[in-house]
């Protein structure tokens, strides 16, 4: 079962996936190689041009895993944590947000109609750095007038979403397609 970008298990789920692929890749290149080698007694052939082309999309794969590598995803109790307590939020989880300078993972963040709230358990994300991104990446897509606020306490952010789902459960405000869209903006712009 594949586990979708956003949901809890994605990072584990999509190294797995990036290994196998790379073993595949770089396994395909050998074999080409020595398909030309033992037919031809030597290397000078034009299957071994085609292994040494065939490198660069493994590579490309290598590269992936090797991105992924460090980051870890959300704890499963964590996860269903946050989960039962922000049934009316929209949320996302096992995020490594990007930009041009620096990689954030970012665990989860909850999203009620203009607030977001992110939780990392990373000591090495810049918070103000990482919610000023994520802000100025929403407000490109035409999303305005937001407070996006990350904390490295898990506390701190249970307690604020669990406010957010007090706030939504006596609204019942009807924002969840904006909020989706908000959603996938940060989505894209996580590995």
């Amino acid at each position: 079962m594949r586990i979708e970008k956003g949901n809890p298990g994605y990072l584990k789920a999509q190294r797995k996936i990036e290994v196998i692929k790379t073993v595949i890749a770089f396994a395909l290149v050998i074999a080409v190689f020595l398909a030309g080698y033992l037919t031809t007694k030597t290397r000078l052939n034009v299957l071994t041009v085609v292994a040494v082309l065939g490198c660069l999309p493994a590579c490309k794969i290598l590269v992936g895993v090797i991105t992924r590598w460090p980051y870890h995803s959300i704890e499963e109790t964590t996860a269903a944590e946050i989960e039962a307590s922000t049934t009316h939020l929209t949320v996302a989880y096992d995020m490594v947000i990007t930009s041009e300078s620096k990689i954030m993972p970012i665990d989860s963040i909850v999203i009620y109609g203009n607030t977001i709230c992110g939780y990392t358990h990373s000591d090495k994300v810049d918070l103000n750095y990482a919610a000023k991104h994520i802000k100025k990446i929403l407000e490109q897509n035409h999303f305005e007038g937001l407070t996006v606020k990350l904390f490295d306490k898990y506390k701190a952010f249970i307690t604020r979403a669990e406010g957010l789902e007090s706030i939504a459960v006596v609204e019942n405000h009807e924002s969840r397609e904006r909020e989706e869209q908000m959603k996938a903006v940060i989505l894209c712009i996580s590995l």
